[in-house]
């Protein structure tokens, strides 16, 4: 069934007022978390001095951070309030305060795209959409990585929050439909049994 112009709001409305809700234990919580992993992936494809690159959900700030602190330029983006002031002032950057569902993203903008924990929140429905989005904002030639709790297709709330979860399968298909070609994929945490990795985490080219 076709998610209605209503439904969508509902679903962006009740998963930021969450993370809005829950934002400082939120920052608290994930603070150690390591995605170094996905952020050495990113940058192996990218200029090795000073990329521009879009946190796409760049949450408290902590990869904003990560980023600065190697030498490149990264802008935030987050539908939290309270996560766009606290990556401002965590790290210093710009960061803009974009609904997922309502970009408006500059052309030809980054080297990179790092969405980390972020893509999943768009509905499969919209997912063609946004992701013609990023694709735009990217230079010739840039890249993206994203970083998912993998699934088979199931989609839904969970608790006060919106997923959808895909199989490499099903995320290879709606990523080459967007433009992108495939570098590389691998699922997380690294060095433990699949059924103990419940990440699939993807870098793709702009074709």
């Amino acid at each position: 069934m076709a998610l209605s112009p209503a439904d969508l709001q509902h679903i962006s409305t009740r998963t930021l007022a969450d993370y809005q809700a829950v934002a400082e234990a939120f920052r608290e919580g994930t603070a150690s978390h390591d995605v170094s992993q996905n952020i050495e992936t990113l940058l192996r494809y990218l200029p090795a001095d000073n990329a521009s690159v879009l946190d796409f959900g760049c949450g408290p700030g902590r990869d904003l951070s990560t980023f600065k602190a190697l030498g490149h330029s990264p802008i935030g983006l987050d539908g939290c309030a309270a996560f766009v002031r606290m990556a401002h002032d965590a790290s210093g950057c710009e960061v803009w305060e974009q609904n997922f569902l309502a970009l408006d993203l500059p052309a030809e903008r980054f080297d990179g795209v790092f969405a980390n924990a972020s893509l999943f929140h768009v509905p499969s429905q919209e997912l063609p959409r946004v992701l013609a989005q990023l694709h735009a904002t990217l230079k010739p030639g840039g890249v993206l990585l994203s970083s998912n709790p993998r699934g088979d297709g199931q989609e839904g709330f969970k608790g006060q929050r919106y997923g959808a979860f895909h199989s490499i399968e099903q995320w290879r298909q709606v990523m080459q439909a967007a433009g992108f070609e495939e570098l590389e994929h691998y699922y997380r945490p690294a060095g433990l049994p699949r059924e103990q990795q419940p990440w699939l985490a993807s870098a793709w080219r702009k074709a």
